[in-house]
């Protein structure tokens, strides 16, 4: 694909398939190779490469950044920084609730994974738990912007909404433009999903997760209470109430004794101290694996909606029902971006 070898398929979702590859110097490389279908669209592709071009401009130390793309290729594709890791969805899921420290580190890092991606023009807009990989060096954001692209593809599906509910905003869920604070908010719901084991508005249906939501009041009764005021800040309802990335950074660092300054966060997530120790020993092994070494057949299509697209009255999926490195598109594998 390009100049880049693909050695392994790690996964597919709503909008292509990933693929392990390598550069011609030997540099893994996750390839996102979009669906020929979205693709044939005019639109989409126009929405393709405005978003890369936005994502490649991004320059975070807890981001994954895009490498290379050619949205006008056949077909389209897309390659970012390939990220042994094990996203916070499998971690939670797999041994449990963190504590309040290890939370307020990550939090302190994806805000500053947030100001970086909003500073280069680029709302992440499905910001959780599966699109956040736990790595040797800290935590990484993966598929900023990229999903934006998606639209075009669920414009042709009644009732379909971009996003993930339970951690979609308000305004992103009743279809109103979303910015800079929809991913404030969805952060808080991740933050609340890694202490408590659970998104703040609970499980059930997409309407009934959306409908919470918008209308009801998160339950973070199980928060502790260095957590609790931070978080419920960042769940008003209202984007003009919450507080802005830079604030919430700053709050964060405070809670969790910090001195204040932005920059003594990054030190910290520097090993594998600062997560749970069940969690440190599964990335330590996950990231010191040999990648895929040889290509797996194409996925078959399903006829169920793309991961990101949650049609009414349906089970939404579980914040991460994948595991493995990586990253996504969808749910697609595990990557370091994905789709939609």
């Amino acid at each position: 694909m390009g100049r880049y070898r693909i050695v392994a398929r790690l996964g597919a979702g709503g909008m292509g398939r990933v693929y392990l590859a390598h550069s011609p110097g030997g540099r893994p490389v996750a390839v996102k190779v979009v669906r020929s279908e979205l693709a044939e669209s005019e639109d989409f592709r126009r929405r393709f490469a405005r978003e890369i071009t936005a994502a490649r401009r991004v320059n975070g130390a807890f981001t994954a950044g895009v490498v290379d793309a050619d949205p006008d290729g056949s077909p389209a594709w897309l390659a970012t920084t390939y990220v042994p890791g094990v996203s916070l969805g499998d971690a939670v899921a797999g041994h449990g609730p963190w504590a309040s420290e290890p939370v307020l580190a990550l939090g302190a890092a994806l805000a500053e994974a947030l100001e970086a991606i909003h500073a280069a023009g680029v709302v992440h807009r499905d910001l959780k738990p599966s699109n956040i990989l736990l790595a040797v060096d800290g935590p990484r954001v993966i598929d900023f912007g990229i999903s934006v692209a998606a639209e075009v593809s669920a414009l042709t599906q009644t009732g379909m909404t971009i996003g993930t509910p339970g951690f979609m905003s308000p305004e992103q869920v009743i279809g109103q433009p979303v910015g800079p604070a929809s991913d404030i908010f969805s952060l808080s719901a991740v933050l609340a999903y890694a202490a408590t084991g659970a998104g703040p508005f609970g499980t059930g249906t997409a309407h009934v997760l959306n409908y919470r939501t918008v209308h009801e009041h998160p339950d973070l009764s199980l928060l502790p209470p260095e957590l609790h005021q931070v978080v419920a800040a960042c769940l008003a309802k209202q984007p003009h109430q919450r507080p802005t990335v830079t604030t919430l950074l700053h709050q964060l660092i405070q809670a969790g004794g910090r001195d204040g300054q932005a920059d003594t966060i990054t030190p910290q997530l520097n090993g594998l101290d600062w997560m749970p120790g069940q969690v440190a020993l599964l990335v330590q092994k996950r990231s010191s694996a040999p990648p895929p070494a040889t290509a797996s057949p194409p996925p078959s299509r399903s006829a169920a909606p793309p991961p990101g697209l949650t049609a009414p009255g349906t089970l939404p999926s579980p914040p991460d029902a994948v595991g493995g490195t990586a990253v996504t598109a969808g749910n697609i594998g595990r990557v370091c971006c994905r789709f939609g």
